[in-house]
């Protein structure tokens, strides 16, 4: 089968492209490249992905260039879409409201209308657990109200799900919506909090802890989540959200723990106050996708702290 894999230089998209060539399916990546971070790593795991000697395309592009995805469907015989480009994370889109809309809602926009004109009915879509607020009700479930949204990346997600939900009603496309949780592992971005803790545990400078460290996070290894995403492409499902989570809550400060065990080393801590736009805790309902996508995550935070910071020495 042809997949579209937009973001696939990016940490879950590498992950997803590489699953699916082991698999025996051929792949194009579509990818901007831009410098959210150093466009250097995602050289890197396209040179990585390009190594395994598999049926792979690179294809450099934005998504807000809408001739720019026109042309990789009139140059490719795509078979299945997964969306997961994006501007991604809270703080960023706190300075940058307008470009989370233009990227995350517009390129959406345009992936899911040349799709259409092109016939090409299914697409798996990256959301986010950002979606759910501040949500006093745990765990999330994919039928809890999802309309207290408090930072523009998590609004340019609602939107991206209303989106698909038309798609599917109005054109009959078969779309899947997947909420991440805290997704991490190797080739992890370096602003999240383990690479960004590591790194700075290493080299002894002080971590911003915001609040007490009682925030807790569903952290989820990055092979559950990928599992999770490959179901999703096997078959049919018409409209469908779910979550794709470890579904086991982790404290902040117990995190910092794990990594300084692993690491060998003690953190010093820089406590901060509770940032705008920070929830006090993610924590997935995983029923739904265990009961129709067989989706069963393994990787506790025990183990993948200690296979992140495996990885991680490898890069220094």
């Amino acid at each position: 089968m042809n997949f579209l894999v937009t973001g696939g230089a990016g940490f879950i998209g590498s992950h997803v492209c590489e699953r699916l060539l082991q698999s025996g399916h051929a792949v194009w990546a579509f990818d901007e490249l831009n410098d959210f971070y150093s466009p250097a790593i995602k050289q890197s795991a396209i040179r990585h992905l390009q190594s395994l000697a598999k049926p792979f395309t690179f294809v450099h592009g934005d998504l807000t260039d809408n001739a720019a995805v026109e042309e990789v469907f009139a140059s490719a015989p795509i078979d299945q879409i997964i969306h997961l480009a994006a501007r991604a994370g809270v703080r960023p889109s706190l300075q940058e409201p307008a470009l989370y809309q233009r990227v995350n809602v517009e390129g959406t926009v345009n992936l899911l209308e040349a799709a259409r004109k092109r016939k090409v009915k299914k697409i798996t879509i990256a959301s986010s657990s950002s979606v759910y607020g501040v949500n006093a009700k745990v765990p999330f479930s994919e039928s809890d109200p999802i309309f207290s949204a408090i930072s523009p990346y998590a609004a340019s997600k609602l939107a991206c799900e209303a989106l698909g939900h038309v798609y599917h009603h109005v054109y009959g496309m078969d779309v899947i919506m997947l909420r991440f949780f805290t997704v991490y592992g190797p080739r992890q971005r370096p602003d999240l909090a383990i690479h960004k803790f590591c790194r700075m545990i290493l080299e002894g400078k002080p971590i911003p802890v915001f609040g007490d460290g009682s925030t807790a996070r569903d952290y989820t290894y990055v092979n559950d989540t990928v599992d999770g995403v490959i179901a999703c492409t096997q078959k049919e499902f018409g409209y469908e959200v779910f979550n794709l989570g470890e579904s086991q809550t982790v404290r902040l400060d117990y995190l910092i723990e794990l990594i300084e065990k692993a690491l060998g080393k003690k953190a010093i801590i820089d406590r901060q106050p509770m940032q705008a736009g920070d929830v006090p805790i993610t924590y997935a309902d995983i029923s739904k996708a265990r009961e129709k996508l067989g989706y069963n995550p393994h990787i506790k935070i025990e183990d993948g702290i200690p296979r992140f910071v495996e990885w991680f020495r490898t890069t220094l």
